[in-house]
């Protein structure tokens, strides 16, 4: 591994590439101060930081905050080789970027994707892990999938119909089948009307990525990719960090699957916000954000009493 850090007449640049197996990853750090810093993993898999960017910006008013594109996303390197989209590969890269930003004690927060990497990484026993945020997210893909499909079902027709029958017969591009996903976007992934421009930056990046297509499958209710059998429950047990579950009410990843996580770490606790799907964070923006700071700011202080 390289030197991370960019440096400009000796100081730190707030940004610039890691180099991990496979290639390098941008990453951007805000905010400062002596608090510990937080390091955010991104959805997808395939998308990039973007629609973490609003959060990140928030907790910088209290902490350093960290966001970076994963390999294959974003502004990271994309390289023509599906053999990297791993699980084993991503966790590594956690590794890899904490080491080379010199992240040796920090927070973790991951949402959705973000959150099923951080799960599959603390299961594995990583030092220096504090505090950890785990947002719309599950434990295992099976769960996570049986509840997309009971919400599909809760769905209006035509929509509930499109998704289901021109699904099962591969039909994604159907116009049909785009109208019942955009149905249940608008229901399950984000509320807001129109979306924030950093959640249609990430949105967009997803199109056609070949993380996603290979580790996931072509949408978001047919996972048929890598992650298919992923399945990290009964490993919960195993994170020992103090840890935060949130997940919007009308979230796709359903509040069922954060309940199963809080059940089955030791030390958590879960938080629904009522008003929101999948983005609280975007969603209910302050109060998110003031939910986890507080709950940072609080692992810090139990652990220096």
């Amino acid at each position: 591994m390289i030197p991370a850090r960019n440096r400009t007449e000796g100081a730190m640049a707030d940004e610039g590439y890691v180099e991990v197996e496979g290639g390098r990853v941008w990453y951007r750090r805000l905010g400062g101060g002596d608090a510990l810093p937080v390091l955010l993993l991104h959805g997808g898999p395939g998308a990039a930081h973007d629609y973490l960017l609003p959060l990140a910006e928030r907790l910088a008013g209290h902490r350093p905050a960290i966001v970076y594109d994963q390999l294959g996303c974003g502004r990271a390197d994309k390289p023509d080789d599906t053999s990297l989209w791993t699980v084993d590969r991503s966790v590594e890269e956690v590794d890899q970027v904490r080491a080379a930003l010199g992240l040796d004690r920090c927070h973790l927060l991951g949402q959705s994707w973000g959150g099923w990497l951080a799960i599959d990484y603390l299961a594995r026993g990583p030092s220096g892990i504090a505090g950890v945020v785990l947002a719309s997210t599950s434990a295992s893909i099976a769960q996570f999938v049986t509840g997309a499909r009971r919400l599909i079902d809760a769905l209006p027709e035509p929509h509930r119909t499109a998704l289901k029958e021109l699904g099962a017969r591969g039909e994604y591009d159907h116009p049909d089948y785009r109208a019942g996903e955009q149905e249940f976007y608008r229901r399950h992934l984000c509320r807001m009307d129109p979306w924030p421009d950093a959640l249609k930056r990430s949105s967009d990046q997803m199109e056609g990525n070949q993380v996603y297509l290979t580790m996931n499958g072509p949408t978001e209710f047919d996972v048929i990719g890598r992650l298919r059998s992923w399945d990290r429950t009964p490993d919960l047990s195993r994170i020992d960090a103090p840890t935060l579950v949130t997940c919007g009410r009308y979230d796709e990843i359903t509040p069922a699957c954060s309940e199963t996580i809080a059940e089955g770490i030791p030390d958590a606790r879960m938080v629904v916000f009522e008003e929101s799907a999948h983005v609280a964070h975007l969603e209910e923006p302050e109060a998110y954000a003031s939910t986890v700071e507080e709950f940072l700011t609080a692992v810090e202080a139990g652990a220096a009493a």
